[in-house]
């Protein structure tokens, strides 16, 4: 499988320095957005991933936030944990969690993994993978050190579902950015690939994963208007967008999205997140 890098339209240094910036201001925005979503099943995206690793003794957090995944997966005992964040605004809240003081936390980029070869059974990666630039050394990397047979467990974002409040969201959103100068909108992040099953595998697959799985699940972040939109407010694109910008969007969602409440006042709104697995061979 082949498939062409798609080009960076800024370098990786500055990706990771608007990452760095945001989640200065805002350590546990992913936290804050996705704790409260369920699948159908009643799992959190979170849940999902700690149970796709459940075998695994070692295991290396790849942009590990606050520390909601590892707090997870500390909850079987024996495991020895890692985790790797951009932001040490976001490991300082990780380092507060009294599950995970024996784990390993380090301000790290997934592109130069401070861990030996072999070291983990098992990676796991929330929403992040998505955001990285150098993806390619990503992949290396975690190959690197995984010992063989070793899994690569993430969750990448999937987009709107239709009809609901996340995909009015995005219309309201993506019409605010085109009005803010050029100085209130986000670097393009990450590679494009890692969105499409077949872009993950050419990313994976030369470092020495087999092919991919990928399924697609819905997650439901419903309730009161002001719930989905807290929830849905965290997103990058939002962030650089001066106060009066935000107040408008705001207006404008809280407006229309009443047209899609039900009768109990809860508002429709999921979107769809693809759960990734690969074993390196």
């Amino acid at each position: 499988m082949s498939a062409a890098p798609t080009p960076l339209a800024v370098p990786t240094a500055v990706q990771e320095a608007f990452l760095k910036a945001f989640h200065a201001e805002r350590p546990a925005v992913t936290a804050d957005a996705f704790l409260a979503g369920r699948a159908p099943d009643g799992r959190s995206s979170y849940e999902i991933l700690s149970d796709r690793v459940a075998g695994a003794r070692r295991v290396l957090d790849l942009g590990c936030g606050d520390g909601v995944l590892l707090d997870l997966l500390a909850r079987t005992e024996g495991r020895r944990l890692a985790g790797v964040d951009l932001s040490p605004e976001a490991l300082a809240l990780a380092r507060r969690r009294p599950s995970l003081r024996a784990t390993a936390l380090a301000q790290a980029r997934a592109q130069r993994l401070p861990f030996a070869g072999g070291a983990f059974d098992a990676c796991v990666c929330h929403m992040a993978l998505m955001l990285m630039g150098d993806v390619d050394r990503v992949a290396a990397e975690t190959a690197r050190v995984l010992s063989p047979g070793g899994v690569l467990a993430c969750v990448v974002g999937g987009g709107p579902l239709g009809g609901e409040a996340y995909e009015l969201f995005s219309g309201l959103l993506k019409a605010a950015v085109q009005r803010a100068p050029a100085e209130q909108r986000i670097p393009p992040l990450g590679d494009r690939r890692t969105r499409s099953h077949e872009g993950l595998g050419a990313i994976l697959e030369p470092a020495g994963f087999g092919a991919p799985d990928r399924e697609t699940v819905p997650i439901d972040l419903s309730g009161p208007v002001d719930q989905v939109w807290a929830a849905l407010s965290g997103i990058y694109d939002v962030g650089p967008l001066d106060p009066a910008a935000v107040s408008r969007l705001r207006e404008s969602f809280v407006r229309e999205a009443a047209g899609l409440a039900g009768p109990d006042g809860r508002v429709p709104c999921g979107f769809a997140v693809h759960v990734v697995t690969a074993r390196l061979r």
